[in-house]
């Protein structure tokens, strides 16, 4: 599978989200996700600290045994594990990353994410405890979650030669492309990758939820609560004149999401969750489409770029 650049890293273009991990699927049926990623030739991995209760690393750490050196492992530290164990506080990030080793029985970690913004701390010393990490050799890279242009900025402007963040995940999707406004401009002037996170807006973009028919069983979005409010008549059109325009090509809609998000110039990799080996090969196989700057302009045509940026908006080459 293709590869890009995240700092020093060269991860695959599909990465597996492993927030499954321990909350939907049990150990044998991970061990079966994670063989397949490996087999479909994915080598990113991201989980968090937090994903499965702390299981989700304890499995990966378990399942990829030998295999560590194949892979890159993200994983992502500060929020809330309780009421002692959160937040970007520099004496807690110490600990939070010997446990992530530990629990991942590595001696480092690929790429170490601030989960979340902290109000209470200052980036400076965030960052000040990550660079301790890089230069203890404990980190690789150094990444955030959830952040705002000015706080990439502001990050961006603090580091001052010391290890700097070289990767931001946020949430982008066909239908969620706010990060074109601010952030993803940001990335490429700050040459910061972009990951997204819902790639697939919480499954509306597989093409298992259809107009006039019911959500399928087991389901995100058919357990209720947030992710229930997703299925609206309106979004549900917006996919349907997507999957026509991907069908229309030849493609599914899962490749167009996933082809669509590879095209944009800062993207790096497209984490994707799975709980099956069929998922994982879906999800891998989906990022082929090479979209021409037509494809482009026709899917803008059903879900419009932010007028901020229609302007600056670019395929990659």
């Amino acid at each position: 599978m293709e590869t890009r650049r995240i700092g020093s890293l060269q991860v695959s273009i599909v990465g597996l989200g492993c927030n499954n991990f321990g909350w939907n699927i049990d150990y044998d049926k991970t061990s079966r996700v994670v063989d397949a990623a490996l087999d479909r030739g994915i080598n990113f991995f991201d989980t968090a600290d937090i994903y499965g209760n702390t299981q989700s690393e304890e499995f990966l750490g378990r399942l990829l045994g030998s295999r560590r050196d194949r892979v890159v492992i993200a994983t992502k530290f500060g929020a809330r594990m309780d009421d002692e164990r959160r937040g970007a506080r520099p004496e807690y990030i110490g600990r939070a990353a010997e446990d992530s080793l530990r629990r991942l029985g590595t001696d480092r970690i690929d790429l170490y994410y601030l989960h979340q913004p902290d109000p209470e701390v200052p980036i400076a010393d965030t960052l000040g405890a990550l660079d301790d990490l890089v230069t203890a050799g404990k980190v690789r890279e150094i990444a955030c979650s959830n952040f705002t242009a000015e706080m990439l900025r502001a990050a961006h402007d603090t580091a001052r030669g010391r290890a700097r963040f070289t990767a931001v995940q946020n949430e982008y999707s066909l239908l969620h492309r706010d990060p074109e406004c601010e952030v993803i401009p940001e990335c490429e002037r700050l040459d910061i990758a972009f990951v997204p996170y819902f790639p697939l807006a919480s499954g509306l973009l597989t093409g298992k939820y259809r107009r006039g028919r019911p959500a399928p069983e087991g389901s995100r979005i058919a357990a209720g609560g947030y992710f229930a409010g997703l299925l609206t008549d309106q979004k549900l059109d917006t996919v349907e004149s997507l999957r026509s325009f991907a069908e229309s090509n030849g493609h599914t809609l899962l490749e167009l999401a996933i082809s669509w998000l590879l095209a944009r110039p800062a993207v790096a990799s497209v984490i994707a969750g799975a709980t099956s080996p069929q998922q994982v090969a879906a999800n891998g196989a989906a990022g082929g489409w090479r979209l021409t700057d037509s494809d482009i302009a026709a899917v803008d045509a059903v879900v419009p770029a932010p007028d901020a940026v229609a302007r600056v908006s670019r395929v990659r080459g």
